[in-house]
This record gives structure tokens, sequence and C-alpha cells, in this order.
């Protein structure tokens, strides 16, 4: 009987083409939407957690400028600002630590030949590749000698080789910074756009020593980033730095800290709660759309019901119990659903690629995401389908055979 109701659900669906496709593209929209929409927002989570990675690994960032009680942050320039000594005893003192890196950063325009770009230059220690996650496609990166002695050594990005050096390798090649003389001795590999959308190629390193005195002409450090051995250690780093700078800026017990330390884990978690939020909102806002199509397949049995009075009545008459006819009903039902959904997958999939391929989304398609959609609207064509089973079902089968 179960195969005989679905062969029967088949034939009244193939008996209104029209009817049963309108009804089902409401489920085809849903399905698609969801897919879609959870494809985009964990393409943008997925984007998120690259960028905050390609920062570095199990990395701390300590900002000068404390945070008030009121959680106002206190600005850089108002207390004891951050030094290179700074960063050489959280290197020296602290156990836990891979490598530290201080550095300086402003924008300045740069020459080469008779083409000029702006850009960011960062001032750096000789472990900047190891605690950035950066490394040198062709060339080599400076050495602690080179930070010491302040020499005119750079650094630059794909984007500042690729404007300025389209046509000749820059390897040995002299640029001017702000109108001070540089030998460029190594190019960066690409890193591509941030997660805001920020070309991490467009950028010149140089040594923080030769920043500080020879172009900023500063003692300060702009931010100190430390590599911790491990993830199991972060917490504990942290402390030991926020107690160490306390000491050596003679902050009492009373005083709020003049500095700031973050780690990436606590950024990471932050980032991925946005994100869920947005993707959550996103496949609610789809999911409005299955509700739609549960609607139209309700109504559309109610119409297939009263259409079809007489025959359930004949069925009746010739023994066809309550249990049938649901059955009958509610397969019809459920077939909208699975059918309207299978084709719901392959358009939210190819709206996925689509969207990742024509408006340079990235687009991450789950499993998981395809088995909960294509699950909704099953469960979409078996809710809205049973009340219309199910008044079909109890219809007195002699009210059904005078129905006219």
């Amino acid at each position: 009987m179960f195969w005989e109701s679905i062969v029967i659900a088949l034939d009244g669906l193939r008996a209104n083409k029209m009817r049963s496709v309108l009804t089902m593209l409401g489920i085809i929209i849903g399905v698609g939407a969801v897919i879609a929409m959870v494809s985009i927002g964990m393409g943008v989570r997925a984007k998120v957690q690259d960028s905050i990675a390609g920062l570095g690994s199990n990395l701390i960032i300590v900002l000068p400028g404390g945070t008030a009680p009121s959680g106002a942050r206190i600005a850089a320039g108002s207390g004891t600002r951050l030094t290179l000594n700074d960063a050489q005893a959280i290197a020296r003192e602290i156990s836990g630590i891979e490598k530290v890196d201080p550095n300086v950063r402003k924008q300045y325009q740069i020459v080469a030949g008779n083409k000029n770009w702006i850009t960011n230059v960062q001032g750096t220690s000789q472990d900047f590749l190891v605690v950035r996650n950066y490394a040198v496609e062709s060339g080599i990166f400076f050495d602690s000698q080179d930070v010491s002695s302040r020499a005119r050594v750079a650094v630059i990005g794909k984007t500042i080789a690729d404007n300025l050096f389209a046509d000749g390798n820059p390897i040995g090649q002299a640029i001017r910074i702000n109108k001070s003389p540089f030998r460029i001795i190594g190019v960066f590999e690409s890193k591509g756009q941030s997660a805001n959308g920020m070309d991490q190629d467009d950028l010149i390193v140089i040594p923080i020593t030769t920043a500080q005195q020879r172009m900023l002409g500063i003692t300060h450090i702009h931010s100190i980033n430390v590599q911790a051995q491990n993830p199991e250690v972060i917490d504990q780093v942290q402390n030991d730095i926020r107690s160490l700078l306390r000491a050596r800026h003679r902050l009492s017990p009373t005083t709020d800290d003049d500095f700031t330390v973050r780690n990436l884990s606590s950024v990471m978690a932050t980032a991925e709660e946005t994100t869920n939020t947005i993707t959550l909102l996103l496949a609610n806002i789809a999911a409005i759309s299955l509700l739609v199509g549960g609607i139209g397949i309700m109504n559309i049995m109610l119409v297939s019901v009263t259409e079809r009075t007489r025959e359930i009545g004949i069925r009746k008459a010739l023994g066809a119990t309550y249990q049938n006819i649901l059955l009958q009903f509610l397969i019809e039902a459920v077939v909208i659903g699975v059918t309207g959904g299978m084709i719901g997958v392959m358009l939210g999939v190819g709206s996925s690629y689509a969207i990742s391929a024509f408006a340079g989304w990235r687009t991450v398609v789950s499993t998981g995401s395809i088995i909960l959609a294509f699950g909704f609207s099953i469960m979409i064509g078996l809710f809205f389908g049973i009340y219309p089973a199910r008044k079909a079902a109890l219809l007195d089968p002699i009210e059904a055979l005078r129905y006219e």
C-alpha cells in the first residue's frame, strides 16, 4: 500500500504539472536561499579567521594607552609610552615567549625613478617574519646587525614591487622614503587582503632603529608583538607582561595600566561570535521563504482535497481506510517538499559558487547547511500536509459521493 500510495501521489502531481511546479517554487527558493545565505556567512567567518591567523600564531599585542574604569581607552600619549627597552625586557625576563617584535609605523611617499607610491612604512626587528607570519619571496630579510647599525635597507610588499618595479627586479634597487635613500634587499610573498579589506602587501619594512632615529626622530615605539610558545601559555604570558610593565612604569596598585595587552584568542572569539550572529540572521531571513512555501503546500493540498472529494468517496466505498487516505495525501505533500528541496539544494550550491565567481565574495558551502535545509523542506511538507490529509481522511463516504 505504501508504494501504491507513492505512485498515486506522483500521478496526482503529474496531472497538474504547472500547479505542482508553482507549489514547489516556494520550497525551491527557500532551500536555495538558506544554503546561499549560510555559505556567505560562513565565508565571512572563514575570511576573518584567516585574516586574524595571518597576523601571527599565538600572538599577544601590547599597545600604549590603558583603559579607564569607565571602559574608555586612555590616549597613548597621555602617560608613559612603550619603549624599545620595554620590548627587550619582555624578551629577556618572561618565560614562555618565542619571539618579540617591537614596531613603529608611519605613512610615507615612496619614490623609485620617475614613479612614486604612498604606503605604510613599518620599523620592526629581525623577528618580524616569524611573529607576523610573513615570508620573503625573493632576496633576504635584514638581520640584527642591520638593526644595530641603523642600516638603510628595506623589504617591500608585492603591491609596491608590482607598481614601482613592474618591468624589472627590485632587489638591489634604490628608493627614497620621505627623501631618504634606502636599498631594497627583499620582496615579501603575497598575503592578499585582510578581513577589513586592507592590502597586506602594500607595506615597506625597515629596521626599527632606522625608523626611530633616521626617519621619525622618536624614542618610543607604537606597539610590541609577542609570540607565545604555544596556546596553553598565552594567558600566563599575558599576565606576566602586564606585571612586568607595571613594575617598569612604576605604577602603584591603585593606578590604572598605561598600556593595553591583548591576545588574538579573545579577538578570534569575538569575531566568531559576531560572524555566527550574522550567519544566523541571514539563515533566519532566508527561512521565511520556506515558511511561505509550506503555506503554499497547505493551500494547494486543500484545493486538491476539494477537487477529489468524489474520488475519496469512491475509495472509501471500496474499502480504503482512514490511514490509506491520510497516507496518500501526506505522501503527496512530502513529495512536493522532497522534490522542491532537491532542486533548491542544487540552486543554493550553484548560487553560492556564482556569488563567489562573479561578486568576488568568499563563500563556504557546508554539508551541514545542505542537510539542514533539505531536512527542513521535508518537515515543512509533512507539517503543512497533515491538516489537508486529515481533512480528506475524515470525509464521510456518502457525503463525498454526493459532492458535485
